[in-house]
Parts: structure tokens; sequence; C-alpha cells
């Protein structure tokens, strides 16, 4: 069996200075950079999920038509085709085998909600890889890294958390994300 790791949404719009940015999301791209460079070829595959989000819709009501609440409604983020769409320029998504697009015209923060360009699911790839463990690195922790820790323990999976490469909205609801992944059968670990 083989080893995933999973990079989630390491994008503009969630980056430092972007319409979702959380602070520490651009040392989480240059992390990854490093950690890629390093441990790269200790995975079968590398998958890295964008939010895609469509601009001419609410897509789904993700987009507030209001002031968003910031639990279910957001602000305006991650329109496909975008500059805040796009990866931080300081990840180096060269080693990445897999690009996962979620959250098209519908709320999602799953990778397990996404698909690639070529329409494969993220249990379809993990099946065919023959995949039985997950490490999962980027933004945001108590959002869509929960989201896809979550649906990778369900998928079977031995999921392995990588503290030193995620970001987090906010510090109370990171640790109560981190706790809930643990209670689940996550298990934390540094990255190296």
């Amino acid at each position: 069996m083989g080893k995933a790791l999973f990079i989630i949404d390491v994008q503009n719009d969630f980056t430092e200075g972007g319409a979702l940015g959380v602070d520490g999301g651009a040392a989480v791209a240059e992390g990854l950079t490093r950690y890629l460079a390093e441990h790269g070829d200790e995975y079968a595959i590398v998958l890295a999920s964008r939010d895609w989000h469509d601009g001419d819709t609410d897509n789904g009501g993700h987009f507030a038509s209001g002031a968003p609440d910031f639990v279910d409604t957001w602000p305006v983020h991650c329109v496909a085709g975008t500059a805040g769409a796009d990866y931080h320029p300081a990840l180096d998504t060269s080693r990445v085998d897999y690009h996962v697009l979620k959250g098209q015209g519908v709320p999602a923060y799953s990778i397990f909600e996404g698909r690639t360009d070529a329409g494969s699911t993220v249990h379809n790839l993990l099946d065919e890889h023959g995949i039985d463990t997950i490490d999962i690195a980027g933004i945001a922790t108590d959002y869509c890294v929960r989201a896809s820790a979550l649906d990778a323990v369900a998928h079977g999976q031995h999921v392995r958390v990588l503290t030193g490469l995620v970001a987090g909205v906010a510090p109370d609801s990171s640790e109560a994300a981190l706790a809930e992944l643990v209670h689940a059968g996550a298990e934390l670990v540094p990255a190296p």
C-alpha cells in the first residue's frame, strides 16, 4: 500500500492579503515547497486542491449576498481563473500529480468534493494507487483541512496532519479542529 500527500487550498485568496487571508498562509506555501523537495519521493501521489468558484453565481449560497457570517457564508473568493484562485507563488507545484478543483457552483470544503480536470474523484485516485495513508497540509486548519481529514478517515485511510504545515482562521477553532481530528482517529505529526 502507498502514501499520498494532500495539499489543501494553498491559494492567494487564503494567504496574507487575500480575500480570506489567514496568518501564516505564505509560510505554509514556502514550507510545503521545502517539504516536497526533501520528502516528495516518499509519496506515491501528491494531490493539491483549490477552491474554484463560479464568478457569476453565489455558489449555492456560499458567497454572502449581504454581510458574511464566516461560518456558512463568505466574501467572494477564489473565483475560477482569477489571481485569487491561483496557487500561492511560493508553492512549487511541480511535484503535484493531481490538481483537484472544488466548489464549482456549490459550497465545498473537502478535497473529496472535487474532481481533477480529467473528471477523476479523489476516492478513485486513492483506490487506483493503492493508498492507505494520507498526510495532509494546507489551509485552513479549521475548515478545509479539517473537512478533508475527516473525509479521509471516513474513507478508511490512516491520516496524519502535518501540524507545522497548516494555518487556520483562528487559534481556538484550529485547536478545536485538531482535537476533533484526533478524536476521529487522525494523527498529529510535526512536519520534518
